[in-house]
């Protein structure tokens, strides 16, 4: 009698088996088909937008979407970016603090200057303070300042960055052959740089901000063998403030739609950088300091 239910219970067991299986399959099929759907009609929905409204419209209008959405779910907002090929200016744009902190730390080094006539004297310049900074703890993560080279009209500086095996610079030099504007200028003009740079493969400027004049810039420069070559797309800003007698331009690295990742280059998506100019006279005369990191 035992053995006829012991059949009978691996007989029962068996036939579970196929069932479940298809169950499963069953689910598979529908989660599959209510992505596809949803996918579909967020495709329909982002043509549906172009159709009826401007181009600046439209950005505007996904762009709120995306911050809801982003509220509620990192990996939902993605989704939608990536759908609309939407670049969110309200989020990645540079904003006036982040100039003006870069021009505080140039102040700071500055007030300095005295000390730097004396070569040797302050190995670990104290930290530059951000009125807009960051909180203690981010602040008490960061190495100190290391002097590489301390030349009268030149210093530099390097500390490690937090989690990498990767370094940051600070630079404090003055320039006594060319005009403050000529300087400024040639960071900016991305077709100048393609001549004077044989290095550049690529750069140009893919979107530009109405508000604020930041741009969105795509770059690959190339690299040794048996390197592969490098590519940064970043947002940048700049200012000249006559009043101030000041130039400062800001640069970091961003995500934009229209330039995704390629296997033909290394996208480098660790990258940031400032650079403030200060004429001893004007922006027009020979002589003045910059600083750079």
């Amino acid at each position: 009698m035992f053995p006829r239910r012991l059949a009978g219970a691996a007989a029962a067991a068996a036939r579970a088996v196929p069932r479940s299986w298809g169950l499963l399959a069953l689910l598979a099929n529908q989660c599959s088909f209510v992505t596809g759907l949803r996918v579909r009609r967020a495709q329909q929905i982002a043509l549906l937008y172009g159709r009826l409204y401007s181009d600046s419209a439209r950005r505007v209008l996904l762009g709120r979407l995306w911050r809801r959405l982003r509220g509620r779910s990192g990996h939902a907002s993605a989704v939608m970016a990536a759908l609309a090929g939407v670049f969110v200016w309200d989020e990645e744009r540079i904003q006036e603090e982040e100039l003006q902190r870069s021009i505080d730390e140039m102040k700071r080094l500055e007030e300095m200057s005295a000390m730097f006539q004396s070569p040797g004297v302050e190995r670990h310049p104290p930290e530059p303070k951000s009125p807009t900074g960051g909180s203690e703890a981010a602040e008490a993560k960061e190495q100190p300042w290391e002097m590489v080279m301390d030349k009268k009209h030149f210093k530099l500086w390097r500390r490690p960055i937090t989690g990498s095996h990767l370094y940051q610079y600070r630079v404090f030099g003055t320039y006594t052959d060319v005009t403050p504007r000529q300087f400024f200028n040639v960071q900016l003009d991305t077709e100048y740089r393609k001549k004077w740079d044989a290095l550049v493969i690529k750069l140009e400027v893919i979107e530009r901000d109405s508000v604020s004049g930041s741009e969105v810039l795509h770059w690959v420069t190339h690299f040794p063998y048996p390197m592969y070559s490098r590519d940064y797309v970043y947002v940048r800003r700049y200012s000249v403030d006559q009043e101030n007698n000041v130039m400062v331009l800001v640069s970091r690295a961003v995500e934009h739609p229209s330039v995704p990742e390629s296997p033909e280059f290394v996208r480098v998506r660790s990258y940031e950088s400032q650079m403030v100019i200060r004429p001893h006279k004007s922006f027009d005369e020979v002589s003045f300091i910059s600083f750079k990191r």
